[in-house]
């Protein structure tokens, strides 16, 4: 059984800082590209940032400089470390992995987690 489960979010102000983790379990970690997602009420889900399988990383415009996305596949966990946060940054964050390896592929997400960023 597949599971992504995310966790550290919660209620920060603007400014400050917040690390979300998500840890897998029932895929093999290594092989998979993982990556935050965030939807806003009333928006469309989008990209926050992707790392491959090779460490290659990439974010949304919006967070360049502000977020970090890293794995440990000793510990089958990626992280999104979120500074200077806006109240834009608002959302659930949703963590999503993804595999191609020839004609095998496959997708899965977590449940989500809420990011509230208010004063």
């Amino acid at each position: 059984q597949v599971q992504l489960v995310e966790s550290g979010g919660g209620l920060v102000q603007p400014g400050g800082s917040l690390r979300l983790y998500c840890a897998a379990s029932g895929i093999i970690f290594s092989a998979n590209d993982m990556g935050w997602y965030r939807q806003a009420p009333g928006m469309q889900r989008e990209l926050v940032a992707r790392i491959t399988v090779g460490s290659t990383t990439n974010y949304v415009d919006s967070v360049k400089g502000r977020f970090t996305i890293s794995r440990d596949n000793a510990k089958n966990t990626v992280y999104l470390q979120m500074n200077s946060l806006k109240p834009e940054d608002t959302a659930v964050y949703y963590c999503n992995s993804q595999m191609k390896i020839g004609f095998i592929s496959s997708e899965y997400w977590g449940q989500g987690i809420q990011v509230t960023v208010s004063a």
